[in-house]
């Protein structure tokens, strides 16, 4: 039974120190995860690990490692001298197994500068008859994309098109479709 502590509580740690860094989650703090996880532990030997296993962490998800890739480089740390046991090699693996989409995601997300599209929803307002003898106007497209960053409220920008401009539109996004086809099927 004791030898199943050290491995929840390292798995424990894994998952707080991705919450922290990943997933930015404010609550989860050094001295919450050294409380919780490891009480026993001396204060620098808390540290040590802390940021031993932050480092490796980092460098796994700066890489994007895959599977083949994750085991050289625990095969590698755990000959090296200061480097990690078999047991943190292995608690390690199984981390990144189950988190690698989701720290990607969120490296993704904090590596954007503006704000992507969230959704787009567009109408179409056809005219009513005039009265009075006045013509009436054309139809209108209207459109509307959400835009924001990951984990903020979204902004909203709205576009109205009238017949000439509509062509305009579907003309560039022929020509961005044309230019896409001859680069395709050039290589």
């Amino acid at each position: 039974m004791a030898d199943v502590d050290p491995t929840k509580s390292l798995n424990g740690l894994l998952n707080g120190i991705a919450q922290k860094v990943y997933y930015n989650n404010g609550e989860i703090t050094e001295e919450l995860l050294k409380n919780e996880l490891f009480p026993d532990l001396a204060q620098e030997e808390f540290n040590a690990l802390h940021e031993k296993m932050r480092g490796l962490l980092k460098s796994i998800a700066m890489a994007d490692m895959d599977q083949p890739q994750l085991e050289a480089f625990l095969t590698a740390q755990t000959k090296k001298q200061g480097g990690v046991s078999t047991e943190q090699a292995a608690a390690l693996s199984r981390f990144w197994k189950g988190q690698r989409g989701r720290v990607r995601e969120s490296l993704l997300g904090q590596s954007r500068w503006e704000a992507g599209l969230r959704g787009l929803t567009w109408r179409v307002d056809l005219p009513t008859s005039a009265s009075r003898g006045e013509t009436a106007s054309s139809p209108v497209a209207l459109v509307e994309l959400e835009l924001g960053r990951t984990g903020e409220d979204s902004e909203f920008v709205c576009l109205e098109f009238d017949e000439a401009k509509v062509n305009q539109v579907l003309k560039k996004m022929a020509d961005v479709q044309e230019s896409i086809d001859s680069i395709v099927h050039r290589s």
